[in-house]
């Protein structure tokens, strides 16, 4: 499995309106039918530059399913949050490869 990660800093004068997109974004996203799901967290860190940063995190099953991904779907839709937030927003991606996946054999709960 593949993780395509989005982080973005956005801007605080346009954050609750960039939430409410993004609500409506990722499912846009899911729709390619590229990823298996979708993980958005904001991450804890105060910023210099301000604003508020979070992680975008879109699984995908095969790197087929991601390179078809950049081939087809990512230019449009990453168009569509520039031309709304372009200079309110700095967003930098990156993909990792899941080697191993562990979870716990004895629970403590």
């Amino acid at each position: 499995m593949y993780i395509y990660n989005v982080t973005i800093n956005i801007d605080e004068s346009v954050h609750d309106e960039w939430i409410t997109w993004m609500q409506s974004h990722i499912p846009e996203v899911l729709a390619t039918g590229r990823f298996l799901s979708a993980k958005m967290a904001q991450v804890l860190v105060e910023e210099e530059m301000g604003g508020v940063t979070y992680s975008i995190q879109y699984t995908a099953k095969t790197r087929e399913d991601l390179d078809n991904y950049y081939k087809h779907d990512a230019e449009k839709l990453r168009s569509d949050g520039m031309k709304k937030f372009a200079d309110k927003m700095v967003a930098f991606r990156t993909e990792l490869k899941v080697v191993e996946e562990f979870y716990p054999t004895v629970t403590s709960n």
